[in-house]
């Protein structure tokens, strides 16, 4: 590994501090503006007779209203980041990735909220040390099992993983590859909570190690739309097990940005099996 490659600039995926939004709620306020708009429209047909706008004005505000509206959205999610929701509505109709879903969870602290995964049916989850560092109270949140109170059992800050502790049992969980085999340009997919979304699983390819300053193993860079909040987000393999987890992006001097996951053959625990 070169000095240049070394000196390439890391940046920590920081946690989701958005409002996350449920399909439930959404519905609500679909439906709370709708009766909204139907009551306004029975207002005004009962009001008197008023001074008739030019249709001109009316486009006028139409259009700024509509540049303001695109504006505001684009500051908080770029093309890309919405590119990804598409892709991840596609993923999420197959079986498979639908089945994986369900052991992803929210890491959610004092700080914000992470990502994390599932993989006993007894409540041991993993995720980054950096979602969890620092924090007294830590809950998990499960798509379909619901918010569990999580202790951590271990700590690995060297590279940056973390195992919490839940009481639950039959919960889903992922399977951890005992061999990992990883080779430039295999496929991966990913799934995490990026942004002020939940559950979005994506697809990516595998670029290659490359070893950071500070660290003492060498980590893997991926070709994949990883944003703030896939912190802790599982790497699983075309065989449907987990192979690493994301933790940081990178600024590549060949590749560009690009997503960075520690290899899961280095939790310690794992080394022990």
């Amino acid at each position: 590994m070169t000095d240049e490659q070394n000196n390439n600039r890391t940046e920590h995926i920081d946690d989701d501090h958005f409002e996350q939004i449920s399909d439930e709620e959404m519905n609500e306020l679909v439906l709370e503006a709708q009766r909204e708009a139907l009551l306004k429209s029975l207002e005004e047909k009962d009001a008197p007779p008023k001074k008739r706008i030019p249709k001109s004005f009316i486009w006028l505000m139409a259009v700024t209203l509509a540049l303001s509206t695109f504006v505001g959205l684009f500051q908080v999610f770029s093309i890309p980041a919405i590119d990804f929701l598409i892709s991840s509505a596609a993923l999420s109709q197959q079986e498979e990735v639908a089945a994986h879903k369900k052991s992803v969870v929210v890491v959610s602290t004092e700080d914000g909220k992470g990502t994390g995964f599932s993989i006993s049916d007894d409540g041991i989850i993993l995720t980054n040390y950096h979602v969890i560092e620092d924090n007294e109270f830590i809950t998990v949140v499960f798509p379909e099992d619901g918010r569990f109170n999580a202790t951590v059992l271990e700590s690995y800050p060297d590279i940056d993983l973390a195992v919490l502790k839940i009481d639950g049992n039959d919960l889903p969980s992922l399977a951890v590859a005992k061999d990992v085999q990883m080779a430039e340009n295999d496929p991966i997919t990913f799934i995490g909570n990026p942004l002020s979304f939940k559950g979005i699983a994506n697809e990516g390819t595998i670029l290659g190690p490359i070893k950071l300053d500070d660290w003492t193993e060498e980590v893997m860079m991926i070709k994949a739309p990883v944003y703030r909040g896939n912190s802790g987000s599982p790497v699983i393999n075309e065989e449907g097990q987990v192979i690493g987890v994301v933790f940081a992006t990178l600024d590549h001097d060949q590749h560009g940005k690009v997503g960075l996951f520690i290899p899961i053959n280095l939790l310690p625990d794992f080394k022990a099996n």
